[in-house]
């Protein structure tokens, strides 16, 4: 355990974390998303939801203001719902943290699989919302 650092954050998600550069995305994942098919960096955070991995991630985790969309969702497919206070409670949980953070942009899934598949890490969470993913885009941390 270490002071400051969320005991959610495994050692290997923390290390990942560590190991991102600047437009590097990271998935968090539900726990429905094919996290294997899409990605060969695949970690696991079974048991936990997303909510409190952004709480555990982003005071660590810059989001890339040089980018329009450095927060995107999955759009639901033709036919499905979403629940719109998964979107809403993400965005407070970011906004908690980095007050100036944009809206969340929303792409079709099968773009999703793609930026999935480019990701440097695919977090499968034990998440059973559906279309709960989203991929975050690190920015440039700050000098000390």
């Amino acid at each position: 355990m270490l002071v400051g650092i969320s005991p959610l954050l495994s050692p290997d998600l923390l290390s990942t974390l560590y190991r991102m550069g600047h437009g590097d995305e990271i998935v968090l994942a539900d726990a429905h998303f094919p996290g294997d098919s899409m990605n060969s960096h695949v970690l696991r955070a079974d048991g936990l939801k997303i909510v409190p991995l952004l709480n555990a991630i982003l005071p660590l985790f810059v989001l890339d203001k040089s980018f329009e969309n450095p927060l995107t969702m999955m759009s639901p497919s033709p036919g499905d719902s979403i629940d719109a206070q998964i979107e809403k409670a993400y965005l407070q949980t970011i906004r908690m943290i980095w007050p100036d953070a944009p809206e969340i942009n929303k792409i079709e899934r099968h773009p999703f699989y793609d930026r999935a598949k480019r990701a440097f890490v695919v977090v499968m969470s034990g998440d059973t919302a559906p279309y709960a993913n989203i991929i975050l885009r690190k920015g440039v941390t700050p000098l000390q």
